[in-house]
């Protein structure tokens, strides 16, 4: 037996030394001599992109960093069932001194969105007070750990009051082959600006794998992906009723055969990919923008991108949860934005922009059987923003009258506290 790591590599170099194993017997060290010698860019020409041998460019991958983007950029590059990467959280990072991407640019359009970030900055203290008052510190916490469960609960609060317009940055980790794929349409997406990222980051992959990234499209393939793009890429149920439907093809007599594993998986555990075969689950929900993003984080299956509007109203909880005072002034605000939104002169697309992200969305999730567990499960702790872990709940309760057979280790406590919000950081160790 022998084992090789070569992680030294380049991404186009990496793949070469894999796609070799296809035609040849020698061993990577081999490889390794060849690459260095002929290097692999008129290999990846050839093989990849001239005769479509797509999986070679699997075998290699690359970390893009976009920073300064609108939250709208953000969901539609991770809009990509094998996305990878990460994002500045709303959840626990300031963003009242974010920049805002502002497509109209008038008077009117730069007022939405500042009063928008104006009720989310001059907030912040008066929630955490009331946050206090309503969670008081135990004698046995932490009082450092609790001042950051305070705030990281604020900004749960308050993020419902940021406009999508407001800029983040994050991470896309992809293999060559998959970062091909996207770019393609994101090039094509309704958004300028989502189309202006598309085409930096494809000219920035240009100049470093050029021989990965010199395709070349047909005008019937052009065509086709304009048409995705501007007729499919958002959705938006017209006739929606009620705000929790679910449905499945999964049989409970199907769970028959395998009852030994569905009945005692212990928690922390995930069912085994093959069950996927016994069908899909369909959820269609209403959940806040905000959290949405949290639900395309799962992306083993189908999770539409919604079109952002005011049509299914601001999510209750954030309301809710500010002083009544706070109460008062967040509901007239909300009025008079709405009124101000629909005076604007645009699309339905770049309205989005001008809407703050606790408005309701429609969403539709379509998962097999393993995913859909896992999904629910994960979303129902008590970790997880209310607004989601409440719909995780509903989604839940659904499964499990369904599909009694089945366990679910879901965590329903009805309490959203939890002073370990305060643990979640990244610190440099000592």
């Amino acid at each position: 037996m022998k084992i090789f790591v070569y992680d030294e590599f380049g991404p186009e170099n990496i793949a070469m030394m894999q796609a070799l194993y296809s035609r040849s017997s020698q061993s990577v060290v081999e490889h390794v001599k060849k690459v260095k010698e002929t290097g692999s860019g008129n290999f990846m020409e050839k093989f990849y992109v001239g005769y479509g041998h797509a999986s070679i460019a699997d075998c290699g991958s690359t970390t893009i960093f976009i920073e300064d983007v609108s939250m709208l950029t953000t969901k539609a590059v991770q809009d990509w069932s094998l996305y990878s990467g990460q994002e500045t959280s709303s959840r626990y990072i300031d963003l009242s001194k974010r920049a805002l991407v502002d497509p109209i640019g008038t008077k009117e359009s730069k007022a939405i969105q500042l009063l928008w970030m104006k009720f989310y900055t001059d907030s912040q203290e008066k929630v955490e007070a009331h946050i206090r008052k309503q969670y008081p510190q135990k004698p046995r916490e932490n009082d450092n750990i609790y001042a950051k469960a305070v705030k990281a609960r604020a900004f749960d609060t308050l993020r419902g009051f940021l406009p999508a317009g407001v800029t983040t940055q994050f991470s896309w980790h992809t293999n060559l082959r998959q970062a091909a794929d996207k770019l393609a349409l994101l090039t094509h997406h309704p958004l300028p600006e989502i189309r202006g990222v598309g085409e930096k980051i494809l000219s920035e992959l240009q100049k470093k794998y050029p021989s990965s990234f010199s395709h070349s499209f047909t005008p019937a393939q052009t065509a086709y992906r304009e048409l995705l793009g501007k007729k499919y890429t958002y959705f938006l149920e017209k006739k929606y009723a009620g705000d929790f439907a679910f449905s499945t093809n999964i049989k409970p007599a199907s769970l028959t055969s395998y009852k030994d594993i569905v009945s005692k998986r212990p928690q922390k555990t995930g069912l085994p990919h093959f069950l996927a075969d016994l069908g899909t689950a369909t959820f269609n929900f209403l959940l806040d923008f905000g959290s949405f993003r949290d639900v395309q984080r799962h992306r083993n299956g189908v999770c539409r991108m919604p079109l952002l509007t005011t049509k299914f109203g601001f999510n209750k909880w954030y309301l809710d949860e500010l002083p009544a005072d706070l109460r008062k002034e967040a509901k007239t605000l909300i009025k008079e934005q709405v009124s101000r939104i629909r005076k604007l002169k645009t699309t339905p697309e770049i309205l989005q922009y001008y809407i703050a992200m606790g408005f309701n969305v429609s969403c539709k999730t379509t998962y097999a059987l393993p995913a859909t567990v896992y999904t629910l499960e994960l979303r129902s702790g008590r970790m997880v923003h209310p607004t989601l872990r409440r719909v995780a709940h509903k989604m839940a309760k659904a499964l499990k009258k369904k599909l009694p057979a089945l366990a679910l280790h879901t965590d329903d406590s009805l309490s959203d506290w939890d002073v370990r919000r305060g643990e979640q950081d990244i610190k440099e160790k000592k």
